[in-house]
């Protein structure tokens, strides 16, 4: 398994905590102090074991939230000074690898104090000159560069479905006509919600494509597409009737019409955003309110999820509606959506997330900013390994998921391919038990990379 998914269970916050102590105590007390002593073996005894069986791991700060391996964490009130003073000392990012040794978390914590005090040379040398080899740290710049980061392009290549790439031309004329100014036309937006609940949502080719990864970095409307997707998917799942599910499909595909009042350059910014560039992109919830309360014949719930729906069940996210207001239960549901949407696609400043990783990402907000039913019914829906998931098995056999497994969502149906994943040499059931009741297959691994779209499509849709 990648070293991300084997560290989603790490908590950084009292390592960080610790090793801001450490740093105090060391401008207090001479090195081999017990009290020093004491902070080392405790800061090395939370991380030692991980580094041995799971290997390196990578931590960051952005805006006051910690991420391992790319992916949020919950951080405690009593992590939020210790993240605010590494900050203050440039340090964003710290990356540890196996093979390190407990005084190197001594001489790091030293290295900080001074950190700014020289920076014409390489950080990696200076720490280096301070006897630390096994820890890095640096700097995440609110403005950073492309040409250093991953190039991904903007849209879906090739759709795998007609009847998608379709729902994606319309959404992008629409989203058009909302960014020159232009009123919506309600019979469109209608007309392309109809196409998505008909044609889309029953093409298991254009479900592959929105539910795994994705090696692009989608535009609005494609993002607003794919979250209607998903958002009917856990409708059906909280078997919604028919006519709600046609609301809740129409208010997902608008949930980020706002954006349109946001510069591309905001919305698209690869690195972290300042404080003035965050409260512009935090008003598109305003702005597609104030949109849909102007469009003619758009349902009433629709300026309520655009509105709504990066408001958390207990509270928190934006914007501020004041203390006790909950979101509308619709807005819930686009909230779970939205969430692995974005993270399943790419990012100038990171990889797209895999299928379990994001819904691990779910697991984590339940219950304080997701509701926690909705997200056991999307996980439910989706399962972790989704129709067209690249993986690896325990046999060392790579596959493609043709078919999910609702009463074994680990244990799909597979066409066994090579690892380009351009061959099938024949499908096997991973839910297969062997004479003692035991797995005969596991899946391991999910597989990035970009992958023969048309030959994955023409395989899910000759797969009974």
């Amino acid at each position: 398994m990648s070293t991300g998914s084997l560290w989603t269970d790490f908590d950084p916050g009292p390592f960080l905590r610790g090793l801001v102590t450490l740093r105090r105590l060391t401008m207090m007390y001479p090195a081999g102090h017990p009290v020093i002593t004491q902070k080392v073996d405790e800061l090395f005894q939370h991380v030692a074991p991980g580094l041995a069986s799971r290997g390196t791991v990578n931590i960051d700060i952005i805006h006051d939230e910690l991420h391992v391996e790319g992916v949020p964490c919950h951080s405690d009130v009593s992590s939020i000074q210790a993240l605010q003073e590494l900050a203050e000392l440039g340090a964003h990012s710290f990356q540890l690898r196996p093979g390190l040794q407990p005084d190197e978390l001594r001489r790091a914590a030293e290295f900080l104090t001074h950190a700014a005090d020289d920076e014409s040379r390489p950080i990696g040398e200076r720490l280096a000159a301070h006897g630390v080899s096994h820890i890095s740290c640096g700097r995440i710049v609110p403005l950073d560069t492309r040409w250093h980061a991953p190039q991904w392009g903007d849209a879906p290549p090739s759709p795998m479905d007609p009847s998608y790439a379709e729902a994606l031309s319309r959404a992008e004329q629409a989203f058009d006509t909302a960014a020159a100014g232009h009123s919506l036309n309600a019979i469109d937006i209608r007309e392309l919600v109809q196409l998505l609940i008909g044609k889309v949502a029953r093409s298991n080719a254009a479900l592959a494509q929105i539910l795994t990864l994705k090696n692009y970095e989608n535009l609005t409307y494609c993002h607003s597409v794919n979250v209607a997707i998903l958002s009917l998917m856990l409708g059906e799942q909280l078997r919604l009737d028919e006519a709600t599910l046609a609301i809740l499909v129409e208010a997902a595909l608008l949930h980020d019409i706002g954006k349109t009042r946001v510069p591309l350059e905001i919305v698209q910014k690869p690195g972290a955003l300042d404080a003035a560039e965050r409260a512009i992109i935090e008003a598109h919830t305003t702005f597609g309110a104030e949109i849909l309360v102007d469009t003619d014949g758009a349902h009433p719930l629709a300026p309520t999820v655009a509105l709504e729906h990066h408001r958390g069940i207990n509270g928190t996210g934006y914007p501020n509606l004041g203390d006790g207001v909950i979101p509308h239960a619709m807005s819930q549901i686009v909230s779970v959506a939205d969430i692995y949407e974005a993270v399943t696609g790419a990012r100038s400043y990171r990889e797209p997330m895999k299928p379990e990783q994001a819904c691990l990402v779910l697991a984590r907000e339940a219950g304080t900013k997701l509701n926690t039913a909705f997200v056991k019914a999307f996980v439910s829906a989706v399962t972790f390994f989704p129709v067209g998931s690249l993986v690896r098995t325990n046999r060392d056999e790579f596959g493609i998921v043709v078919r999910t497994n609702s009463q074994d969502p680990l244990h799909p149906l597979i066409s066994v391919t090579n690892d380009t994943f351009d061959a099938v040499f024949g499908d096997v059931d991973t839910s297969e038990r062997d004479a003692n009741g035991q797995y005969v297959r596991q899946i391991v691994q999910t597989i990035g990379g970009r992958p023969n779209v048309p030959f994955v499509a023409n395989l899910i849709a000759s797969t009974p």
